[in-house]
């Protein structure tokens, strides 16, 4: 069976199911102009700006040469990263472990902020997946699978630099019929709203048709407010562009997903970057505007731009980019719009990676890919500090901050 996202174990077998080989010349690319959708949704405090620098030229990504620089080792398969609000600590969630982790000042702490062993399912996607501090850091959200296989999204209390165990709140509970596309990935919006990345519940074509079920919170990226309201743990918010269509999950922000490994926002415009692990044969980057919902991604009918198990559903966002599984690439790792100082000539782009490959690459503002010349192990995830400097997870155990080289 073909994963949905492959974790540290699997490298080699995955790899000689894609191919052998560097990505480089040999991987097929396309892009495609930024999406429209006839069903949007405009959130009130979001913005619609876009490009890289207001009023002057887009910086040019095609000179950037980056290096990579190691800031803790150690960890055990980190697979999610957040920043806390007015905190300098880097979190990091260990998978199958289950613990949440604190590097400070290049320290990786022993004691975990959080931990959660024994408390995950331990197939290859399974285990803690995703986490989250609130917008005034005082609570940690945790996106996790049950040994019932079921995807919890829950909350802790932090007191002082740890959450406490025994403030758990289970926000949602979403039941997942197989051990793999598990999506995992949860992020508060400038709207102050927690996004929630659901795949398609697994096994392998969506059997079960998920990807274009509206009434599933599977194959979606949910939009909900955490906060309990009487006996119910969360609420929709108002602006949901499915609130009031009985056809839908109200939850649902967007749909059509097959395993979104990950989603950000770019903090300056505030636009949705969705980086979707493809089938056999293409990976996704989707780009959407700030506060539009509703859009159809189109997965399982496409497979990226292309047809899989039907015609094109009316309303299809196609990706803005995509790419080919030659050269041994395999899983797209969804990154960030890049919004630090220290390289000048990336501020604006949207970087991302392969977990086969490993390349460090930057999507340009007319959406055409730049190799930025580093590359890492088994990189499974990207991250921000508070200042807006890029790091990414390796599957070496290691934490690493993008730098100019």
């Amino acid at each position: 069976m073909r994963r949905g996202r492959r974790i540290l174990p699997l490298l080699l077998a995955v790899a000689a199911a894609c191919g052998s080989g560097n990505s480089g010349s040999g991987a097929s690319v396309s892009t495609a102009p930024a999406p429209t959708s006839d069903t949007p949704t405009t959130a009130a405090t979001q913005s619609t700006q876009t490009g890289g620098t207001t009023g002057s030229a887009a910086p040019d990504v095609s000179t950037v040469t980056a290096k990579l620089v190691r800031v803790a080792a150690g960890l055990d398969e980190p697979v999610a990263f957040a920043s806390r609000p007015r905190d300098t600590g880097l979190y990091v969630a260990e998978q199958h472990v289950a613990r949440v982790r604190v590097v400070r000042n290049g320290v990786l702490a022993p004691a975990p902020v959080l931990d959660l062993h024994g408390a995950v399912a331990q197939d290859n996607e399974q285990g803690l997946l995703g986490l989250a501090f609130s917008p005034d850091g005082t609570k940690l959200y945790v996106d996790l699978i049950t040994p019932a296989n079921d995807t919890n999204v829950d909350e802790y209390a932090m007191r002082g630099d740890v959450a406490d165990p025994a403030t758990k709140r289970v926000v949602l509970t979403v039941h997942q019929p197989y051990p793999n596309h598990k999506g995992g990935q949860i992020a508060f919006g400038n709207d102050g709203m927690l996004y929630i990345g659901l795949g398609d519940g697994g096994s392998e074509g969506d059997p079960q048709n998920n990807g274009q079920n509206r009434r599933t919170l599977l194959s979606k990226i949910l939009r909900i407010n955490p906060a309990p309201v009487g006996s119910h743990p969360y609420s929709i918010p108002s602006d949901n562009p499915f609130l009031h269509n009985a056809n839908a999950a109200p939850e649902t922000w967007v749909w059509g997903l097959r395993n979104p490994w990950r989603f950000s926002f770019d903090s300056a415009t505030h636009d949705l970057w969705i980086g979707d692990v493809g089938g056999g044969s293409w990976e996704e980057v989707d780009h959407l505007p700030a506060g539009r919902g509703g859009q159809n991604l189109g997965w399982s009918l496409r497979e990226g731009a292309h047809a899989l198990k039907g015609s094109r559903p009316p309303g299809e966002v196609d990706p803005v980019f995509e790419y080919s599984h030659s050269g041994g690439r395999c899983a797209i790792i969804g990154g960030f719009v890049y919004r630090g100082h220290a390289i000048a000539n990336l501020v604006g782009s949207y970087v991302y990676a392969d977990n086969c490959d490993g390349e460090i690459n930057a999507l340009d503002a007319q959406n055409h890919p730049h190799d930025l010349h580093a590359s890492v192990s088994a990189p499974e995830s990207f991250g921000t500090d508070n200042a807006g400097e890029l790091y990414v997870l390796s599957g070496d155990g290691g934490v690493y901050r993008i730098a100019a080289g």
